[in-house]
């Protein structure tokens, strides 16, 4: 089981930091679909790395307290990045001066479409970001950084 973690741990990397670069170019030009596919694909791994540790624990394994703290910040960290995805919306309101939703409607049809654009972007920024610190931290519990 061991091997598998290994293996599964540096595909993890590989997806996360492939979310992060393809995140950033998104971030940078304009939205791409297979960030969002990569992205969550990167959570899943990480999770399902979770478990693969846990029932290694529970198999009466000894792992690392470094690799066990580092193997589950990227949940953490992924938690709080979706939190400040929710949000991206709200800013993208207040820094328009928009109060609510409604007011967007009466926005004309190009206003609309950037203020959409506008909320895509903070979102693609933040969650880019967050792939490649899971990375980074994945990178640390494998014990390659």
């Amino acid at each position: 089981m061991t091997g598998i973690h290994t293996t599964l741990g540096a595909i993890t990397i590989a997806v996360n930091a492939i979310a992060a670069l393809v995140g950033l170019i998104a971030f940078a030009r304009s939205p791409v679909r297979a960030f969002w596919y990569l992205l969550r694909a990167g959570q899943v791994l990480v999770m399902l790395e979770a478990v693969i540790g846990a029932a290694l624990l529970l198999d009466g394994r000894e792992l690392p307290r470094l690799h066990l703290i580092y193997g589950l910040m990227p949940i953490a960290v992924s938690f709080v990045a979706e939190q400040l995805r929710l949000t991206s919306a709200d800013l993208e309101l207040q820094k328009r001066g928009l109060e609510n939703a409604q007011e967007v409607a009466k926005l004309p049809g190009a206003d609309q479409q950037a203020l959409v654009a506008g909320i895509i972007r903070r979102e693609t920024g933040v969650m880019a970001a967050s792939a490649a610190v899971v990375a980074l931290l994945c990178l640390r519990a494998q014990g390659w950084l």
